[in-house]
């Protein structure tokens, strides 16, 4: 059993402490830049020409509070540890994307108007795609630091005799979710709409927004589920996203699953207090129950192969 653990610390580390720092830096920056700042500064352009002013206090805290509710209030979950990983994982990602491109944008803007009127300011749109980039890169950082501190109990009986038995032929490794080919097309979808935008922006940095979410969204729905002698686990974004040893294993079991019907979408979902599914077709789906109290699901098209595998090693246990 491993020891309950409520914060994670690489995770209060970015999921709670980068935006409170990129908050702290939004306050403190008009007040370092006062005397080389206009009383007013433009906060709001249409086209080229800025047609909305604030003073920069005012701006700095609108901004300090928009990144501590938006971004820190996606990326404090990072910091839970009871929570799956790979959710803290994903939140911490997007809620880093988010604190990036606020930070960035509000630093650009007031060194934009430094020692210059404020009718003359330019909106930085660069700073958008660098803000996301930025942002991603170091929440995938953060990401990896991540650990799963769920408490993992030891089955003390052999799993039912009803559920499914089968050859121990291992590894078992399956890639799920969407082809080759349905990723490439989804990307392309994707990444189209970028194209044009830089096309009509003369400018690269709407693909410094796309690229990263394209790459988070389309990690949600390709994983790599492994069956082993040690338990069941499933690897995305080149880390160990779930990992079930087999010593903590009740029973596993195949389901039928329909993603929206069973569980509201596609990709990771919950539903209740400790279920958690990775859906991503209609069709068989690997059950696992743990002595934690935890189920999961994932689909599989040799979901069959897989629970008949985990029941018999579970047996011999």
């Amino acid at each position: 059993m491993t020891t309950r653990r409520v914060i994670d610390p690489a995770g209060a580390l970015f999921g709670l402490g980068l935006p409170l720092v990129a908050a702290g830096a939004a306050l403190l920056l008009p007040r370092l830049w006062e005397s080389r700042l206009p009383p007013r500064i433009a906060t709001h352009w249409s086209g080229s020409a800025p047609d909305g002013f604030s003073d920069p206090a005012s701006f700095s805290w609108t901004m300090a509070l928009v990144i501590l509710l938006v971004g820190g209030g996606c990326s404090a979950i990072a910091a839970l540890a009871p929570a799956m990983l790979m959710m803290r994982r994903y939140m911490l990602v997007l809620g880093l994307g988010v604190t990036g491109l606020l930070f960035t944008l509000c630093a650009t803007v007031l060194v934009g108007q430094l020692d210059a009127p404020a009718e003359r300011a330019q909106l930085p749109m660069w700073s958008i795609g660098a803000g996301v980039a930025l942002g991603v890169a170091v929440g995938i950082l953060g990401a990896s630091l991540l650990r799963d501190h769920r408490v993992r109990r030891s089955a003390v009986a052999r799993p039912d005799p009803a559920l499914p038995r089968g050859p121990v032929e291992l590894p078992i490794v399956e890639q799920v979710g969407t082809g080759t080919r349905t990723t490439l097309v989804l990307a392309a979808l994707v990444l189209a709409p970028a194209v044009l935008v830089c096309g009509a922006a003369r400018s690269w940095w709407p693909l410094a927004i796309f690229l990263p979410v394209a790459v988070l969204v389309l990690s949600l729905l390709r994983f790599r589920v492994v069956v082993d002698d040690t338990g069941v686990r499933v690897r995305n974004l080149g880390m160990t996203a779930v990992d079930y040893g087999l010593d903590e294993i009740v029973g596993a079991k195949v389901a039928h699953v329909r993603p929206f019907q069973d569980w509201g979408g596609w990709g990771l979902r919950a539903k209740g207090r400790g279920r958690y599914g990775l859906v991503t077709i209609t069709g068989p789906a690997l059950v696992v129950t743990v002595a934690g109290g935890q189920e999961f699901t994932v689909t599989a098209s040799q979901a069959e192969r897989m629970a008949g595998a985990l029941n018999t090693l579970a047996d011999r246990r």
